[in-house]
């Protein structure tokens, strides 16, 4: 962890506040007999510039910064939150938590908090290390590198988002906890032509680096995976439908997991009894060899935290093993109110927003198949190789999600891509049909970003090959 001279210089001294000033703030609100109490402070620069067709088309960079302070009391919390950093700030925030407290304690167990060893990342300034005419020649080499790949391609667009965080938290027990957050993206999208048919491909990646993990190697494979897909689907043909046997491939796909499975183990969805997997613990809730689990300390992985949004340290938390539910991600509300283990999994948009139980890296560990042993026992089925877009609902863990590359599966071999196909299934349902587990787990490329309640943050998916024996399909065909 870093020594605080960061969250000094950015975001205390500009305001003339001591870390004197952040205790007297935090004994005022303490004093009223809360369970629970912190301020959040982040200190944000984003830059972002994106190109289509060899021009530049955008470029952005913002500085943001506030601090949110909260105190908690049962199930209750009292939330406010200043754009501004300084003293009189503090005071006035400080009035309205405690005008709004929350009356009476469900739970007088104190919640605990501790503090990260982990170094999972740097703590340099991404947006430093290129300058601004480097940024657009790496977009303008990627969209080259995607036009020499097949005459095909018509349209080629890129974009490159970097971003620096510093985040400082004064919690309930007097900690100061630091954590400076590097984070990069670059995407490329691609339109390919040909008999009158257009067709879209788009791949990208990142994670906590700076901008020289882009190299040569990156760029040809982020501009391949874009240019694969989009002539894949120029010669697919519409997709079957009906019940089928289906076979995810490894990496982005896990996705579905995360939407269908992942949410519905958060702890706040389980406490309050609505999701499909409250109060199943310790019962079988899928195929025996399926082992999942959420790991927010993955070196340099999107996903992952030195730190949680409360400060408590990030950790591998199995949530389903061989098959039984074993855990669920907490943060220390719902932890502490479930009398659970906290898993250091409280994520938060930005100072603006209350932390709640969120998803860092979810994937599904290897099995002990080949993935070409598992198409191989297909005979008629569908595999999809990449997502776009799913909708989810927790409480019944329903899912639809479009398959943006797929292939037929006849007699235990791919034999012509299918555009249009949909899968559609039950969460909880599905992890009982799956009879095969492959061997080649991989997470995706850093590109997820995960939606609850009207805040987003960073994630991983991954898993292996997965045979489901029994799902509904939608197509066109």
């Amino acid at each position: 962890m870093t020594n605080l001279d960061l969250s000094k210089q950015f975001i205390l001294d500009p305001g003339n506040i001591s870390f004197s000033d952040l205790d007297k703030i935090m004994h005022k609100i303490t004093k009223n007999n809360v369970d629970y109490a912190d301020l959040y402070f982040q200190y944000s620069k984003n830059e972002f510039w994106s190109i289509e067709d060899g021009a530049v088309n955008n470029g952005t960079y913002s500085i943001d910064q506030g601090v949110g302070i909260r105190s908690v009391s049962g199930e209750k919390s009292a939330f406010t939150y200043s754009d501004d950093i300084n003293i009189n700030a503090l005071d006035e925030a400080c009035k309205i938590v405690n005008a709004i407290k929350n009356q009476g304690q469900s739970n007088n167990i104190p919640l605990k908090t501790s503090k990260n060893s982990n170094q999972l990342y740097s703590a340099s300034n991404p947006l430093d290390s290129l300058d601004g005419l480097s940024k657009i020649k790496l977009l303008e080499k990627v969209e080259q590198i995607a036009r020499s790949l097949d005459p095909r391609i018509k349209k080629v667009s890129a974009s490159l988002a970097a971003q620096y965080e510093i985040i400082l938290i004064k919690n309930f027990y007097g900690q100061l906890i630091e954590d400076v957050r590097p984070l990069v993206r670059l995407s490329i999208s691609v339109i390919a032509e040909a008999d009158e048919k257009r067709e879209q491909g788009s791949a990208g990646g990142g994670g906590r680096y700076n901008l020289d993990y882009f190299t040569d190697e990156i760029l040809n494979k982020y501009a391949s995976e874009a240019v694969k897909q989009a002539l894949t689907n120029l010669d697919a043909i519409a997709a079957p439908a009906g019940l089928m046997t289906v076979v995810l491939g490894s990496g982005w796909p896990g996705i579905l997991l995360h939407e269908a499975i992942g949410h519905g183990l958060e702890g706040d969805f389980n406490r309050k009894g609505t999701s499909a997997f409250s109060n199943k613990m310790g019962t079988q809730v899928a195929a025996k060899g399926i082992t999942v689990v959420d790991d927010g300390t993955i070196k340099n992985r999107r996903g992952s935290l030195n730190v949680d949004d409360e400060g408590n340290q990030t950790q591998n938390t199995k949530l389903i093993e061989d098959g039984k539910l074993v855990g669920y991600i907490q943060d220390s509300l719902n932890a502490n109110l479930m009398n659970m283990e906290i898993t250091g999994n409280a994520r938060r948009e930005s100072y603006a927003h209350l932390p709640m139980p969120r998803m860092t890296n979810t994937y599904m560990l290897n099995g002990n198949y080949h993935p070409e042993e598992i198409i191989k026992s297909v005979e008629n089925g569908l595999y999809s190789s990449n997502f776009s877009g799913g909708q989810v609902d927790i409480t019944n863990g329903k899912f639809v999600f479009a398959a943006s590359e797929a292939w037929v599966i006849k007699n235990g071999k791919l034999t012509h891509p299918v555009k249009g196909a949909t899968i559609i299934g039950n969460g909880p349902d599905i992890l009982n049909k799956v009879s095969m587990v492959g061997n080649d787990m991989q997470l995706d490329s850093g590109v997820g970003t995960c939606g609850k309640e009207g805040q987003s943050v960073p994630v991983g998916v991954g898993q292996p090959t997965l045979k489901i024996d029994e799902i509904i399909v939608g197509g066109t065909g």
